[in-house]
């Protein structure tokens, strides 16, 4: 799902970067839709949309780093008329980028002519949004990688129409807005190569799912480290799980981890790795695919959540000193309910989590840390209102500290997918 930068330059609007993931076939990440919005506070102020949109665009890859936050993933941006016969587009990194033209793009000579030349530059193009594929598409059809095509708008006669156009052309179909499985195999089943939509990013709950064994050692090790039980408490469920011992070790030994000296003891991994590390880490766990042990959006999604919080606690002016942690640990167990399929009250009471901790996590989601769980939430919504009505609940945190520490949160949770790749 999307994840939001804030521009807080004098005379500019606030601006709003959303991030929502792209699935393959087999619901690996593949890529990112980056979703740029701006505020009506200021909107009167900008003279000129195709610069303020390309000023936008280029700082997310600057200011906002959202060049290193992407990884090996490519970003799809939308492209409206006026920005795509911008000479400013040529600023963006062809690698790094999708040009995703709008449906309110009529695909006249000039269009056709300017997306032959930015293909010929290196650029990779796609069509948003495909309703109706009339025989002005023909040319743009040759020329684009993906066709989008918004299943929730349609309907399944619809979608078919579309497949049966776009399939000669040889460009791999998306589906968007995928909110559920029936929708997602549907899709698959005709084709589709590419998925986009709540169903993978906001997954829903299933009611009666069960904790596996690893997930319940997962749950009983946080305890451990919440209650900071000794050591030997915590190698003992470790020894009761040798695929988390092996994962441990791996971890303490990679290269990532900074961690030169080689890991033969769990006492010894323990200790190398630290508390609040593996602390971390063990949450993370919950959210990594249990089948092949690849990075999921959910663990994308709560990875960079949890840090995001973290980071933003430790900017507060008045904050007690566990904050930052609690913080961290409010962010990823805000989506276990989404994971587990269990309610958020039946998990809180396996977990001796603070006082605080429950009222960030339930009801009106109440304190600081309720505060920071919403601003996070609705930087993933790209929610402009509720952004700006909860900075100033939150002293010492305004638009620009958002901007710092969301680049370093989505670098930091794109490392994170990268590294549980190669575990």
């Amino acid at each position: 799902m999307a994840q939001t930068g804030i521009d807080s330059s004098e005379g500019s609007s606030t601006l709003v970067l959303g991030r929502q993931p792209i699935l393959d076939r087999s619901q690996q990440l593949l890529a990112y839709e980056l979703l740029f919005r701006s505020s009506q506070q200021n909107a009167a102020m900008v003279a000129d949309h195709v610069v303020a949109t390309a000023t936008v665009v280029t700082n997310a890859f600057s200011q906002l780093a959202v060049g290193d936050a992407l990884g090996p993933y490519r970003g799809f941006i939308n492209v409206d008329r006026d920005f795509l016969f911008s000479d400013m587009i040529e600023l963006l990194p062809r690698d790094a980028v999708m040009l995703e033209i709008l449906e309110t793009v009529i695909p006249d000579d000039a269009v056709i002519a300017r997306c032959r030349e930015l293909r010929g530059k290196g650029f990779q193009l796609a069509l948003d949004d495909a309703y109706e594929l009339n025989a002005a598409y023909d040319e743009l059809l040759t020329l684009v990688e993906v066709v989008k095509v918004d299943v929730m708008a349609l309907s399944q006669a619809q979608i078919q129409e579309i497949v049966a156009r776009v399939k000669p052309t040889g460009a791999k179909l998306l589906a968007e807005k995928v909110e559920s499985r029936e929708q997602m195999e549907f899709c698959r089943d005709l084709g589709f190569e590419l998925f986009q939509g709540y169903y993978f990013a906001r997954p829903t709950i299933i009611a009666g799912k069960k904790l596996d064994h690893s997930q319940l050692a997962l749950m009983r090790l946080t305890t451990l480290l919440l209650e900071d039980a000794d050591t030997v408490e915590i190698e003992k469920i470790f020894k009761q799980e040798p695929g988390l011992t092996v994962n441990l070790l791996r971890l303490t030994n990679s290269v990532s981890s900074g961690v030169r000296t080689h890991i033969t003891s769990l006492r010894h991994a323990i200790t190398v790795l630290g508390r609040r590390q593996l602390q971390r880490w063990l949450q993370l766990l919950l959210f990594a695919n249990p089948v092949n042990g690849e990075a999921s959006p959910l663990l994308q999604l709560a990875a960079t959540r949890g840090r995001l919080m973290e980071l933003l606690a430790d900017k507060l002016r008045v904050k007690t000193p566990d904050l930052a942690e609690q913080a961290f640990m409010t962010g990823i167990m805000s989506l276990m309910p989404a994971l587990l399929g269990q309610r958020m009250e039946d998990i809180l009471v396996q977990l001796p989590v603070s006082p605080t901790m429950v009222q960030a996590l339930t009801g009106e989601r109440n304190g600081v840390l309720g505060n920071l769980l919403r601003l996070a939430e609705a930087s993933e919504s790209g929610d402009c209102e509720l952004i700006e009505a909860l900075l100033p609940q939150l002293y010492g945190l305004n638009a620009a500290v958002l901007n710092n520490t969301l680049s370093q949160a989505l670098a930091w949770a794109n490392n994170i997918g990268r590294e549980a790749d190669t575990d």
